[in-house]
């Protein structure tokens, strides 16, 4: 796989959206690594010399939450762009730097925030 293609940490407990979230986004040709937690993702994070271009996060995870894994993740990768999906993305406040997709989502909308954040 060539270097020029973006690597996505997907982080979804819900394997059936996990699926079809990763699916969509190989479709786009993106690179895509899965995570079904927090601790998951942080065991992909903490690899530095593995490249992740975007972390795209549910909010509701169990444990460890999707924007405190945001913030773990900025520890670690400081310039990481971060995606939250959401149900509830019009409440939802998230720093500079992240941006929110809300949940549902349609593969237009997946694809066009995804490619606006990567450029």
């Amino acid at each position: 796989m060539p270097a020029s293609v973006p690597t996505i940490l997907v982080v979804e407990d819900d394997a059936i959206v996990r699926m079809l979230i990763v699916d969509v986004l190989e479709e786009l040709e993106f690179a895509v690594l899965e995570a079904d937690g927090s601790e998951a993702a942080l065991e992909h994070l903490q690899h530095l010399d593995t490249s992740i271009d975007l972390l795209m996060t549910d909010v509701g995870l169990p444990g460890m939450n999707g924007q405190e894994l945001a913030e773990r993740a900025r520890q670690l990768r400081p310039r990481l762009p971060v995606l939250f999906a959401s149900g509830y993305a019009e409440s939802l406040e998230v720093p500079e730097g992240m941006s929110v997709i809300g949940k549902p989502f349609s593969i237009d909308q997946l694809r066009d925030k995804v490619r606006g954040i990567l450029g």
